[in-house]
């Protein structure tokens, strides 16, 4: 059976995520009155999210320190629409509940970790000229093709083993200025790891990681507080790239069935556009780059 994991000051994951979003929704967002003075909570007060969920304050005071951990689907529901919760974050939330009342683990222990499917080698190599990267569930970069190792401008230069997409976005100085929208991508990477720390606090590699960015970036850190978990699996990316200029790929991340961990994220163009030029000039000129 699966146990909630304490956060090391009395609560639990499910009270740290309560108590995240409670401290980002402020009085007037929910029609509530200030009042004078100051307010020593930043966000709304333990008792305004109660009276807004229709749960007593006793009730949800037991509950985010980790003494309640039962609430019906009815009181999840409530919660979620008195933080204002995206769909994403709801089902976060709904996950948190059944994990802290006890559920079987969602995600068992896996082995497949490091390891990359001999299909999916050459399936990569098919999709030259794209950029595509074998992901591990902490963003290590396991696989990838040349164009994938020089989209990210200077991922080479780190050995194999330091390279993982968030440890870039927030770490390599190129990255600020490579992404045409930065801090959304941190945002989001920040967001992935957020996930897996609740749910599955002792995924290897996870611990490390985030210990070391805790200590490096400032912004990792205030990120890493929001607890934000909303995620990105598809759409586009503007690049400022010091190689090709400026380009904007598709990109489409999926799960890589028979490894549960691992995805795949690929970035395209169509045919015949600058962009898509641009993409053959990065797979040819990182054709000869070792590619993991």
């Amino acid at each position: 059976m699966a146990r909630e994991r304490h956060d090391g000051n009395g609560g639990t994951e499910l009270g740290t995520f309560l108590r995240a979003h409670r401290a980002r929704v402020t009085p007037a967002q929910v029609g509530l009155p200030t009042g004078p003075g100051v307010r020593r909570t930043p966000g709304l007060r333990r008792e305004e999210l109660a009276t807004l969920a229709g749960v007593s304050v006793d009730y949800y005071v037991r509950l985010e320190r980790g003494k309640e951990t039962n609430p019906s689907p009815s009181v999840v529901d409530a919660l979620a629409r008195a933080l204002r919760l995206d769909p994403a974050e709801h089902d976060h939330l709904r996950v948190l509940v059944a994990r802290a009342a006890g559920a079987s683990a969602l995600h068992p222990p896996s082995s497949d970790a490091e390891t990359v499917l001999p299909g999916v080698e050459l399936l990569l190599e098919k999709l030259r000229p794209f950029p595509a990267y074998v992901l591990s569930r902490t963003m290590d970069v396991l696989a990838c093709t040349p164009s994938g190792l020089r989209l990210f401008h200077g991922l080479a230069d780190w050995p194999v083993e330091q390279r993982n997409v968030v440890r870039y976005v927030f770490l390599h100085p190129a990255a600020p200025k490579l992404f045409d929208d930065w801090h959304d991508q941190i945002r989001a990477a920040v967001g992935r790891l957020r996930s897996l720390h609740s749910l599955e606090p002792d995924a290897p590699g996870l611990a490390p990681l985030v210990d070391e960015l805790l200590a490096a970036s400032p912004e990792f850190t205030s990120l890493w507080e929001r607890y934000d978990v909303r995620l990105h699996t598809h759409g586009s990316k503007t690049f400022h790239h010091p190689d090709v200029g400026d380009l904007t790929p598709g990109y489409q991340k999926m799960q890589i069935e028979g490894t549960r961990t691992q995805r795949l994220v690929v970035y395209y163009a169509e045919p015949g556009t600058p962009d898509h030029d641009k993409l053959v000039l990065l797979d040819t000129a990182g054709a000869e780059q070792k590619t993991q």
